[in-house]
């Protein structure tokens, strides 16, 4: 005599075996998680290393977990990647956290980030930009939108590839300097 599953099965014209019961299974299982919850099992961490070259300071942290930010971690950021020539700090794009973070996956590394500049000031930008024509009027720097990086093991031109093919957002490349610009402005390249 047929169990009741089996019926069930029967009735709808499937095929009983094993395989489509456990599958069931696993569908109602999902299906009792909540969409958020269901999202945030699949999320996973997101983990950031920096070392200021200028301030010599270190972060390795999670900035993301269980599908959030994590305040405390963005103010640390913060305060690593604040204006070294001010030392004002202000609150950095989290959208510019994950665009790290996909850059470090694409490269496949854990390496920390070296930080040449991070956030800065109105002051200091102006007084950069009195000093080089490379130097934008309205950086994204100063709205905590923008980075300076290189990468210890990676060779700049690699970095630079990396950041292009990600697609999202502006990628300057200073090989004489020894860096890699990267934003979240719109997609745009330059040399």
């Amino acid at each position: 005599m047929p169990k009741p599953a089996e019926k069930l099965l029967q009735a709808s014209s499937l095929p009983v075996n094993r395989r489509r019961l456990l599958g069931l299974g696993g569908a109602c299982a999902l299906s009792l998680l909540s969409g958020r919850a269901f999202a945030n099992a699949l999320s996973p961490s997101k983990i950031l290393s920096f070392h200021n070259l200028h301030t010599g300071e270190n972060l390795k942290t999670e900035f993301w977990a269980e599908g959030q930010f994590i305040p405390e971690a963005l103010t640390q950021i913060n305060r690593v990647l604040r204006d070294h020539r001010t030392d004002e700090i202000s609150q950095i794009d989290p959208g510019l956290l994950n665009l790290l973070h996909a850059l470090q996956r694409k490269i496949e590394t854990r390496e920390a980030f070296q930080v040449i500049s991070g956030y800065r000031s109105p002051a200091s930008n102006a007084k950069l930009r009195a000093l080089s024509g490379g130097v934008a009027n309205r950086s994204l720097h100063m709205s905590g939108k923008a980075i300076d990086i290189a990468l210890p093991g990676c060779k700049l031109s690699h970095l630079r590839s990396a950041a292009l093919s990600l697609r999202a957002g502006g990628v300057g490349y200073y090989p004489a300097s020894g860096f890699v610009h990267v934003d979240t402005g719109r997609v745009r390249q330059w040399s």
